[in-house]
């Protein structure tokens, strides 16, 4: 895997969220190239939000190198889309984008359906899609950015539990994706880092909630990671930066955080539930 040079990252910015992997430079690392599949997911069926590019691209290709077929949520990048899922057709799975809102409840439902539809049933369950926003003041942050920033981060897992659960069998895997930054706070992302800790606390009473039904519950807290997102929301001299700080001196690779999703979702994972793995560059997290 390509590491960043001591120069850092280009500096550059994107407009929009959740960001567009093909006009990142470089482009991140998300089709799991060097990842050397052992059956572990044969004959399952995923759902992925956010699967269009970045660690969900990453994790949908490497659960249909694994054997499963793949359904994925993406909100309206369009390009990274299809790509995604020449990719999960390569792997000889079925492929299936859905393209909408997760933190519209009404498309939560039907994206569900849709999936249950195509597939019969869903195995795997992992809720990425997600979105943040730079405000250097709490004072700074409106009230329609707080909302959406949980509508789409909590909001949407909470409604795509609640459907999937409708159609997930006895051994099945819902993975949250959390951050590092849930754990040890960033200043200038307050209702992102806020939106996190919901996760963790979620994934953790939830894998009570669901321990009877034998429905397993953890979670990833990735970071920092370089995908869309980052362009997406820092200015340009700050992308130039990211990831230097961590332990390991670099950002992380999607392929380099999608091994852990792929676990949690298998059977060697059979005896982990309410769980946070921690693929960060280092950092040391408690809990």
């Amino acid at each position: 895997m390509a590491l960043q040079n001591e120069s850092g990252l280009p500096p550059q910015h994107q407009s929009h969220q959740p960001g567009v992997e093909s006009d990142m430079h470089p482009e991140p690392e998300s089709f799991m190239t060097h990842y050397r599949a052992a059956e572990k997911l044969k004959s399952k069926v995923a759902l992925v939000s956010g699967g269009d590019s970045g660690i969900g691209r990453a994790v949908a290709i490497g659960f249909a190198k694994e054997g499963a077929d793949v359904a994925f949520i993406y909100y309206d990048e369009d390009d990274d889309a299809a790509k995604t899922v020449d990719c999960i057709r390569a792997e000889g799975q079925r492929a299936l984008a859905i393209k909408g809102d997760v933190g519209d409840s009404g498309f939560c439902k039907l994206a569900v359906q849709t999936v249950a539809e195509e597939f019969g049933r869903i195995d795997i369950l992992v809720n990425n899609a997600a979105e943040q926003h730079v405000c250097d003041s709490i004072a700074d942050i409106s009230e329609a950015q707080l909302r959406r920033t949980f509508d789409t981060n909590i909001l949407g897992t909470f409604f795509l539990i609640q459907n999937a659960l409708n159609y997930m069998p006895e051994g099945s895997a819902i993975i949250n994706s959390a951050s590092v930054v849930a754990y040890r706070g960033k200043p200038v992302l307050l209702d992102y880092a806020a939106t996190k800790g919901a996760i963790v606390a979620l994934t953790r009473s939830l894998s009570g909630n669901l321990v009877d039904k034998k429905i397993r519950v953890n979670a990833v807290a990735p970071g920092p990671i370089w995908t869309p997102l980052i362009p997406a929301s820092f200015s340009a001299s700050e992308v130039e930066d990211f990831g230097q700080s961590s332990p390991m001196g670099r950002p992380g690779q999607p392929d380099e955080v999608a091994p852990s999703y792929i676990f949690l979702a298998s059977d060697d994972a059979s005896y982990m539930t309410g769980q946070v793995l921690h693929p960060n560059g280092g950092t040391v997290i408690g809990g």
